[in-house]
Order: C-alpha cells, then structure tokens, then sequence
C-alpha cells in the first residue's frame, strides 16, 4: 500500500477478516461505520463478528486450499488476521499477489507463535525476556524446567486467550502442565514453552499504534489481572512510573519497527521494581484492549481501522479512570441466556458487551462489563460487581 494510494484512498474498502470472535466483532462494527465491506470467516458458524459483517465463510484457516477458495471468491483489498492459528504461509503468496496483509504477512508468520516473536526479541533484537526453553515432549519439558527452576510457566507456543498456560511450582506438576498445554494448542503445533516466572508488581499492555507514514503512537498503559492464563480484568491506566512507561515504548517500538507494517500492536511487558521486560505481542487489537471502548475516545477497534487505512489519528484521550471486568460462563450451554443486565446497568457509568457466543462452556468468555470512576479502585470494583450480577441460565 504505497503513500499515493493512502492519500487518495477511496471508502468503502473490502475488509477480510480471518477469526470473527469479540475482538473481530468490535472490529467489523467499527469498519462498517466508516462504509467499508467485511467478510469475517472463522471455523464456526454464528460466530460474533458475523453477526454484524456483511458476509460470512466458515472453513479452516489451517487449510491452504480453503484460504484460496474464499480469497478468490471475495478478492479482499485487505486481510486481517484475528487469531493465530492460520496457515500463514498462505498469506505470503495473497501479499505477493497485490492484498495488504495486516501487519504483513512476515510479521503475521513471526507472531503466530511464541517462540518466533521471544526469539526476535531477545536473540535478534537484545530485549530483556523472561529466561525461556522449548519442549516437544514431556522428557524434554522436565529437562526445560529443571534448567529454568521452579516456579516457571509452561504454556503452548500456539494458543489463544491464555488457554493451556499453568504455573508450574515443583518437577511433581509438570507432567500435568504438559497435559494441559498440549490438549489446549492451536494448529499444528505440539510444542511448549517454559519461562522464569517473573515475581512482577504489575503486568500491563501497552498498545502501540504503528502507521504507514505517520510516527508509531501509543495508548495509556493497560494493567491487567490474569488468572489461568486468560485474563480477568484490566484498567487504564496503569500506575508506572513516566520513565518505565518511556522505556516500555521504546521497547514496543524497537520490536514493531523489527515487523514493520501498520496497525495496532498488543505488546505486554511485566513491571518489576528494577525492570520493565518483554513479555508477548499480538499483531492485533487486545483483549485486555478491551477498557478502551469506555475510557477512550477512539477504541483499540478504531485505532486498528484507522492505522490499517492509512487515516489520520491527530490525537488519544483518556476520558477517565477505567476497567474491564470479564463475564464467564459456569457450565456448558447450547441456548445462552442472560439474567441480570438490567441490574447490571443501573449503575452510573457502566456498560455491558455481550458477545452473542453461539454456546458456553466453564470459563469462556461471553461478555465484559466497562466501567469509569472517580479513580481506577472505583472503576474496578463498579466494573466487577457488574460483571457479577449478570449469570448464564
């Protein structure tokens, strides 16, 4: 996508979005508001993006043929990636062919597994990371997580949403993480990563902005709570330091200058007393990003779309101290039903996302509640006991 074509870019564009889950969902809502034409494909039928897109594919994203099939059926202008596990190679030959691949196609292959982006960042690039090692049986994560100690983190390297991630505390638990990493990978992929656990004050995502020929910006930092490796609530901002928040954008910068290409970045980093260190990166918007559909006035959904068409962004406010609370299914349902959202709403700045999930099952993720405060304890504990007044039946 060259400058000219930028800045006589013409609307609506044909939009191709490769996962249709919440993230994709607010995504379409905020591409259709500027006249562009999506499809959202995903393995499901009735997933969330496609209810509000303007067609839908299901097929497997895995599958090189099917990805042929529906990109010459519908001839995108962009493809967008919402999830990891795609056949990305695939996406080398679309970008060869004339399609922008969001961010490209390179960065999409280097960040659809862990090992790839920790190796960019820290081999390639000298970024402080956790102390890492790979496993593609169990002999060799118990050969992993003696070299690394105890307690670690083991997780797959393919995976979405924290699925498969466990704090490993002794050489007795690891056969029973790599069980759980192994049943909850992604793709193709039969290969886990163990890293140090970090003993951080505060995790945060940092979105980082990166545009065709404007200057990479970024968004106040996100701090976010996760249990089982998903994540459960998030804040904005997040209380760092102005030196440590400088030091997490430069080093955001230096790995997304390393992938080039446009749109918003998830990068997370662990804040300890002395440091700030490299985390995980997502090429797209994040779900902890989540806050920004309250406590900004143009959302991580928006940013994406703006920076992906090359439209100006002249500037970022955050409208208030803000939090996400997620809601979570308890048991398995094929007719997900809600209670409680009137009660929900009822209180003074807060607001529910349901995502329109076709079924549930224990700990998916079916809605967020958002909330804004007089600080951020406030906005946390509003957007919480929000969330926990609405139930599945």
């Amino acid at each position: 996508m060259n400058k000219i074509m930028r800045n006589s870019l013409k609307l609506p564009q044909k939009l191709m979005l490769l996962g249709s889950g919440e993230l994709g969902k607010e995504f379409v809502i905020a591409a259709q508001r500027l006249g562009n034409y999506v499809i959202a494909v995903d393995r499901y039928a009735n997933a969330p993006a496609m209810q509000v897109a303007d067609c839908y594919e299901v097929i497997s994203m895995l599958s090189a043929d099917d990805l042929e099939a529906v990109v010459s059926k519908h001839q995108p202008d962009f493809i967008i990636p919402e999830i990891e596990a795609i056949r990305t190679e695939k996406l080398l030959e679309f970008e060869q062919r004339g399609i922008t691949v969001i961010p490209t196609a390179a960065a999409t292959n280097y960040t659809m597994n862990r090992d790839r982006i920790r190796e960019l960042a820290s081999q390639e690039l000298g970024i402080r990371t956790a102390k890492y090692g790979y496993a593609v049986t169990l002999e060799e994560l118990i050969t992993a997580s003696d070299k690394i100690g105890f307690p670690n983190v083991v997780k797959p390297v393919m995976s979405s949403s924290g699925k498969g991630q466990s704090v490993v505390q002794s050489q007795s638990e690891v056969e029973k993480a790599w069980i759980y990493a192994i049943a909850n990978s992604r793709g193709d992929s039969q290969k886990v990563i163990v890293e140090e656990f970090i003993n951080f004050d505060i995790e945060i995502t940092l979105l980082t902005i990166k545009q065709w020929d404007a200057p990479t910006i970024f968004c106040p930092p996100i701090g976010h709570r996760q249990e089982r490796g998903d994540y459960q609530e998030s804040w904005q901002p997040a209380a760092i330091a102005e030196a440590k928040i400088l030091d997490a954008q430069a080093i955001a910068q230096k790995v997304t200058d390393a992938l080039g290409g446009a749109g918003i970045f998830g990068v997370e980093f662990f804040i300890t007393e002395d440091e700030v260190i490299f985390s995980e990166l997502s090429p797209r918007p994040h779900d902890t990003g989540m806050v920004t559909l309250i406590s900004q006035n143009l959302n991580e959904f928006e940013l994406h779309l703006r920076a992906i068409l090359g439209l100006p962004i002249p500037h970022i406010e955050l409208l208030g101290a803000s939090a996400s609370a997620v809601i979570l299914a308890s048991e398995k349902s094929d007719a997900v039903t809600f209670t409680g959202v009137a009660d929900a709403l009822s209180e003074k700045d807060v607001d529910i996302k349901l995502f329109g999930k076709p079924n549930a099952h224990p700990y998916r993720r079916m809605g967020v509640a958002l909330a804004k405060g007089a600080d951020v304890e406030e906005a946390r504990q509003k957007a919480t006991v929000a969330a926990g007044k609405i139930k599945l039946v």
